[in-house]
């Protein structure tokens, strides 16, 4: 095994629970903006609501759930999108040193009734009439249950009102008897397979990321002299939106909430709100620059732009070679290009961010070095970085002055971090969890000599960069005994425009495969570009090879950058996306693996017995013989 820490080890401030950051701010600086809301069902004007007035809030909704019985230690349920009460309630909950118990929106009755009964809550805040009846139909299980609190239903007014009785020093010598090892958050893994398994997380375990987080990076999050703002708009159900939420609070930025996960709504809250700040997933990453791409192929400078593309991932690699000590940085003819794509294509892009970001994070999967370097080179830094449910949060982040793009940085002060000699990541530090709820031998099986087995694989370098290869429970062994990690190949296969996901599969085939889906914008738009160029009484039979061509290219693509033996030598493209309504998606967008292998096995078989069929051959026989990607299409 080899370790890697990062020094100097720090310690987090925190000496009692997560709430004590509101009342602090509000003592100190109560005029600062906080948040920033928008009136219900408006898209207009954002509405700051200061420090001092979040501390009211966050005072007032915590005597209404003193006053309906809500103890230190009773776990309560947030079912609800990222919005401005999300916030306030989980404040409120940690202010009487109850636990908080995410649960995503859109979860299934199954998983809600799940949820409830294996944490024992005793109270559920949810969004609106559908989820109240998904809750009312799980009750008769639910002995613990006592309250349905509906947001859309005017439930926290009347919590406010209830809590009048209660007095201010009740609350105030409830927030001082929490602990920094109490427990603030049990969150549910995303459940790829089985049910999922509730972590528990302290309040210590939840502010010491952040905390470190703050100390060395907050600067980066906006220009000298203004406030950093950021827009929150991923789950608050998942860990890394927690994460962002912490952040905020506890460092005086401004935070906003977009509920509305659709292209459209995020992208007018971006131009209205215009954070300093950026974070998202990769999906979210490549989805913009898919969009950026189209855009300016339908505008006639598709050329353009992938000119300005190239020279944005030439001048970024040429900077990194140059902070890494490994070159000497752009030369006069790079630069001179790239000022005049800055003027002419770059600050464009960045406008479409809000025009203020220019840097941003990534988290809940690798990002693809490629896309990376674009954006570093168009002027918004992604810092990659490394986390899970069970660590809190983010456990390596890029430093700052030695970012390397590809990799997701180095541990943070006070993580320890070990790669095994099977290529596991174990994790050991102040944020790793105190253990999944009644559930004592899974806890053990992840908890060994205070060390968390991650379940992800990686490398380090020389220099301490950690690079994620994969899941372990996700590698491929096929019938030559050749071991594959998928997440490479997908990742590259979804740089392609047209490639909306992949699933490589292979396990115990001659080779790998490929099931893939279109970007339907992106298809549309390809679509009418062809059409454009073609005889209408041919259009379609060319239009569908043509499809079949551009699709081999991008299964080309990703085989170029792995061995043959690894190389995708089938595929199939799927007529529908893999989403949260056909439970192929997790909530937290994560592909569901083995339910995808089940579902279209049928397909996988026929993707395979197409090149197979013929004369038996032995599997290394079988594997030298599959020289060309099949386009096999359903």
């Amino acid at each position: 095994m080899r370790d890697f820490a990062l020094a100097p080890r720090t310690i987090s401030r925190s000496s009692g629970g997560l709430a004590d950051s509101v009342f602090e701010r509000a003592e100190l600086d109560p005029t600062l903006p906080v948040l920033a809301r928008r009136p219900e069902g408006s898209s207009g004007a954002w509405q700051e609501v200061t420090a001092v007035e979040l501390r009211d809030e966050v005072v007032d909704l915590a005597k209404g759930l003193v006053a309906s019985g809500i103890s230190p230690g009773h776990r309560v349920a947030i079912m609800a999108r990222t919005r401005y009460e999300w916030t306030v309630l989980s404040y409120a909950l940690w202010t009487v040193g109850a636990e908080v118990v995410p649960i995503y929106p859109t979860a299934s009755r199954e998983q809600v009734e799940w949820i409830l009964h294996d944490a024992g809550c005793v109270a559920v805040v949810v969004e609106d009439e559908q989820a109240v009846m998904t809750v009312g139909s799980v009750c008769a299980s639910l002995p613990r249950l006592r309250h349905v609190w509906q947001l859309d239903a005017d439930a926290l007014d009347d919590l406010r009102e209830r809590g009048r009785v209660i007095p201010l020093a009740t609350v105030e010598s409830l927030r001082r008897i929490v602990l920094p090892d109490s427990t603030a958050v049990v969150a549910y893994t995303s459940g790829t397979t089985g049910r999922p398994l509730g972590c528990a997380l302290s309040h210590r375990g939840l502010a010491s990321p952040v905390d470190i987080l703050l100390e060395g990076w907050r600067h980066i999050t906006a220009a000298p002299g203004e406030q950093p703002s950021v827009l929150a708009f991923l789950p608050f159900s998942h860990v890394y939106g927690l994460m962002i939420q912490g952040v905020c609070i506890r460092g005086g930025l401004l935070m906003a909430h977009e509920p509305d996960l659709d292209e459209e709504a995020l992208a007018a809250a971006l131009q209205s709100f215009r954070p300093t700040y950026f974070y998202a997933v990769p999906s979210v990453f490549e989805k913009i620059y898919k969009n950026f791409l189209r855009a300016a192929q339908q505008s006639g400078r598709g050329a353009l732009f992938e000119r300005a593309a190239d020279t944005a991932r030439d001048f970024a690699l040429a900077c990194e070679r140059q902070r890494l000590g490994e070159g000497p940085g752009p030369g006069f003819d790079l630069r001179l290009q790239h000022a005049l794509y800055e003027r002419t294509v770059y600050r464009r892009l960045r406008a479409a961010l809000g025009g203020r970001a220019r840097r941003a994070t990534s988290g809940g999967s690798t990002l693809n070095r490629e896309l990376s370097l674009f954006y570093e080179g168009i002027g918004v830094y992604v810092h990659d970085g490394y986390g899970l449910t069970e660590t809190c949060g983010g456990i390596t982040m890029q430093p700052l002055g030695r970012e390397k793009s590809g990799t997701v940085g180095r541990p943070l002060p006070g993580v320890d971090l070990r790669v095994a000699d099977d290529g596991e990541i174990l994790v050991r530090g102040p944020s790793v969890f105190q253990g999944y709820v009644n559930d004592e031998a899974a806890s053990r099986a992840a908890l060994y000599g205070g060390w968390l087995a991650t379940g992800d694989l990686g490398r380090l370098d020389a220099d301490g960069y950690l690079t994620i290869t994969g899941r372990k429970k996700d590698i491929i062994v096929t019938t030559s005994g050749k071991s594959v990690a998928p997440a490479a190949l997908e990742h590259r296969l979804r740089m392609h425009p047209l490639i909306h996901q992949a699933v490589v599969v292979g396990d115990n085939r001659p080779c790998v495969g490929a099931l893939l889906t279109l970007d339907p914008v992106f298809l549309a738009h390809w679509r009418g570009v062809l059409v454009a160029q073609q005889d209408p009484s041919v259009r379609e039979a060319r239009e569908e090879n043509a499809l079949r061509e551009e699709i081999a290219r991008a299964v080309a693509a990703a085989n170029s950058t792995v061995s043959r033996s690894e190389s995708i030598r089938v595929f199939r493209v799927l007529p529908e996306p893999f989403d949260l309504a056909n439970g192929l998606l997790t909530p937290s967008m994560k592909l569901r693996r083995d339910e995808i292998v089940r579902r279209y096995a049928m397909e996988i078989d026929a993707m395979y017995q197409a090149r197979s069929a013929g004369a038996r051959r032995t599997p290394e026989e079988d594997l030298l013989n599959w020289d060309d990607s099949d386009n096999v299409f359903r």
